[in-house]
């Protein structure tokens, strides 16, 4: 389909400047011992943004609501704040579908990207967006999927301070729990150039783990990545393959996430997550029952196969 080219024109930016206060004591403490796993992404900043979006605040995001609108105005804020492009006005791309009750629904994705050397591109998504109120308990959906919007944010944060080969779209989808609503409407959105899309990155669930285990899906699908990836140094954390195959029924990834609706669209897509948890779709995926030691490993590690595909990919 033709649609619109914005100009991915060159942009200068600042470094991001946070001041914290009493934040400061509670991230040394929570980060003590496990920081130095982190060489590229800021851990405290992105610990800071991961909390702030699981926060109880938020009233578990739900699309539709305030608590979604609040998720999406502190997300703009830090797009704001580092200087990120817009693809639209003020990184704002709302969408409407109906629900299975005949209700119309007002989604809204938030989009910006970073320049790169071409003006093909690569797609960097997460869903802020997660199952609100019930039954009087916030689902705060931490792990699900505040981990990834907080790891979008410091990769935003981190190519545009070091420019990447491709431009790369920062992608935070809203209503991937209602059916992947905001990855559906991103794919059609007039205002983004999907046939300059090479690759879809999708982060969905990637902060609990007790095994050092991150599982990265869709190579099946495109072999070609597996072995750039398989040359990613991730140790302590062990990247494992998988969970992208038919004969797996429930367990094949494919269609589980926000890549679906590029992978139906025949771009190809690699989605880092971790398997289902005790608190996966509970009250208790909270911020403080995260694995803060395995986040900062695993965002890092996506960050490294990010670089390698980026630069061997055309």
């Amino acid at each position: 389909m033709a649609l619109t080219q914005p100009n991915f024109e060159t942009n200068q930016f600042k470094v991001k400047k946070h001041f914290l206060s009493s934040i400061i004591l509670f991230l040394c403490l929570s980060t003590a011992g496990v920081a130095q796993t982190q060489e590229r992404l800021d851990a405290q900043y992105m610990l800071e943004d991961f909390r702030k979006l699981s926060h109880d605040a938020a009233q578990g995001r739900k699309t539709g609501t305030k608590g979604a609108e609040a998720a999406r105005r502190f997300i703009i804020r830090q797009f704001t704040t580092m200087k990120a492009k817009s693809l639209n006005k003020g990184y704002r791309h709302p969408f409407s579908f109906v629900n299975n009750s005949n209700d119309t629904i007002q989604g809204e994705n938030v989009v910006a990207y970073v320049r790169g050397r071409q003006q093909k591109a690569i797609v960097i998504t997460a869903h802020y967006d997660h199952l609100g109120v019930i039954d009087d308990k916030i689902y705060n959906g931490a792990d699900d999927n505040a981990s990834g919007v907080a790891a979008l944010l410091a990769m935003a944060e981190y190519f545009k301070n070091n420019k990447p080969n491709h431009t790369i779209v920062f992608a935070a989808l809203d209503a991937e729990e209602m059916g992947l609503r905001g990855a559906r409407a991103f794919v059609e959105d007039p205002n983004v150039p999907m046939e300059l899309v090479v690759l879809n990155v999708n982060m969905d669930m990637i902060s609990k783990n007790d095994k050092n285990e991150l599982y990265v899906a869709g190579t099946h699908h495109t072999p070609r990545f597996k072995a750039i990836l398989e040359g990613v140094k991730t140790a302590p954390l062990r990247l494992l393959f998988g969970h992208d195959t038919p004969d797996l029924g429930y367990n094949d990834w494919t269609n589980s996430s926000d890549h679906a609706a590029f992978h139906a669209k025949g771009i190809p897509f690699v989605y880092f997550g971790v398997e289902d948890h005790e608190n996966y779709h509970k009250d208790t995926d909270t911020f403080e029952n995260i694995n803060q030691a395995f986040y900062l490993k695993s965002t890092e590690a996506i960050l490294s196969c990010v670089l390698a595909l980026d630069k061997a990919i055309n």
